[in-house]
């Protein structure tokens, strides 16, 4: 009788490398395609609709990230606590995490459509949002709030996927929802003409479609991480385990959402043309910076199984891995982004002042990936061990309260946009230098006892 394949992949032992990798593809193709039909609305709305409503879906975009920046970081919460009890074989406790994990994701969803429903006409007002562009602005943010649900939720599923080493099915799921996409951009925007408010539905009724597929498959799967429906409830002190590691993570992630919110605000008063050309490019940097991070969710997963298993020498080994991976991708990214800067920004609109804002994005952000690729990676080992403070620290410090008070201080001396451009790589290297001065010390790698 043929043995049925495990769908389970525990990362404790076998070739590093191999495994790093291979669990990492998925998480790059999946986070690349996410980031593609993103950028699909962009390029369709820019072209077929105009650059003010290009800059509208542009200035929408650190808002969105804001309202579930949180919601991302119980995931990553969830997913080192999941992850950790697959290392150590714990199968009642795999179960409570897994329940606990998706019940504290339906309340967040809940929470933040209804924040953003409500709240999107304020916050971009906020932002200084001209006029020309607050509209549409208002129109695409509280139409996409509207399916906020369905993404935290999916990516609550998708956490407990990765934590079991089953980056794939997130990838499959996250094709289907790219693909929906792009055709409903074509027919609500280019056939119907419903301009951002097609975009938005189309972006909600894709969400909708991998939310269900991968929940259905975790109900479906017989493996220690399967859902009951039934079984569905906050269990208390997991729930506190969860919250310990991923409240520090959505802290982090959310305030360094509202310093992106504080920057597109001074893009905002360079005007439509400079916020439709650095929202262009902000999609062109999520296929550099989403690869990073997803190395860095592979490397927190990693270190996660195997810190749980007790094998140190093995999460000092994949921490290096990931790292020299990170600085190769990002390296030639890079290059390629630099030398293709104008095609590149010319799919978005053919507006040459919007096409100048975006190059000279590039021209800042391009060479100093690797600076990011390494913080985020170093951030993802620590993580993993379920030290998520440190971490929240460096990277608050540097991209939140660094970047608050270079705005205050240091733009006013420039006239133009690239005292904001310049913000970035400066911000990268400064919380690189504190996750090296930390991860040197080594105290937060010790051999231990799963809680």
């Amino acid at each position: 009788m043929a043995i049925a394949k495990r769908k389970t992949n525990l990362m404790t032992q076998g070739n590093i490398v191999k495994q790093i990798l291979f669990f990492s593809i998925p998480l790059i193709l999946g986070n690349l395609l996410q980031q593609l039909y993103s950028t699909v609305d962009s390029i369709i709305v820019g072209n077929f609709v105009g650059s003010n409503s290009l800059a509208a879906v542009g200035s929408s975009t650190s808002l969105i990230y804001l309202l579930i920046a949180f919601s991302q970081g119980a995931a990553t919460g969830a997913g080192v606590v999941v992850s950790q009890y697959l290392g150590a074989e714990d199968r009642k406790r795999t179960h409570d995490a897994v329940h606990t994990a998706v019940a504290i994701s339906i309340i967040l969803g809940l929470v933040l459509t209804l924040g953003g429903v409500l709240l999107s006409r304020q916050i971009l007002i906020w932002m200084n949002t001209p006029k020309e562009v607050l509209g549409d602005s208002v129109t695409y943010l509280r139409i996409y709030s509207g399916g906020l649900l369905f993404n935290v939720v999916y990516n609550m599923a998708s956490g407990i996927l990765n934590a079991a080493g089953n980056s794939k099915r997130s990838l499959y799921y996250l094709g289907y929802a790219s693909v929906t996409n792009i055709i409903l951009d074509i027919v609500f925007i280019n056939i119907l003409g419903m301009g951002v408010e097609g975009a938005a539905i189309a972006t909600d009724i894709s969400q909708v479609v991998s939310c269900i597929l991968a929940i259905g498959y975790l109900v479906k799967v017989n493996e220690p991480y399967k859902i009951k429906l039934k079984d569905i409830k906050l269990n208390k002190s997991t729930a506190g385990r969860i919250i310990k590691i991923g409240l520090p993570t959505g802290i982090q992630n959310m305030t360094i959402s509202l310093s992106n919110v504080l920057v597109q605000s001074s893009v905002n008063q360079f005007g439509a043309s400079a916020m439709a050309g650095f929202g262009a490019y902000m999609k062109i940097d999520g296929f550099n910076i989403l690869p990073v991070l997803s190395f860095s969710m592979a490397i927190t997963t990693f270190v996660g199984q195997n810190y749980g298993a007790n094998k140190i020498d093995r999460v000092k080994k994949g921490m290096w891995i990931t790292l020299a991976m990170g600085a190769v991708y990002t390296i030639i990214t890079g290059i390629l982004l630099l030398t293709f800067s104008t095609p590149l920004m010319r799919l978005f609109t053919n507006d040459p002042n919007v096409i100048e804002y975006g190059k000279l994005a590039m021209d800042y952000f391009c060479p100093f990936y690797i600076l990011i690729s390494c913080l985020q990676c170093l951030a993802g080992t620590v993580r993993g061990t379920g030290k998520s403070i440190p971490p929240m620290a460096v990277l608050l410090t540097s991209m939140c309260l660094f970047r608050i008070v270079w705005l205050q201080v240091a733009l006013p001396f420039f006239s133009t946009i690239d005292g904001i451009y310049v913000l970035y790589p400066v911000s990268w290297m400064v919380g690189l230098v504190l996750m090296v001065i930390y991860v040197w010390k080594g105290k937060w790698l010790v051999p231990h006892k799963v809680q």
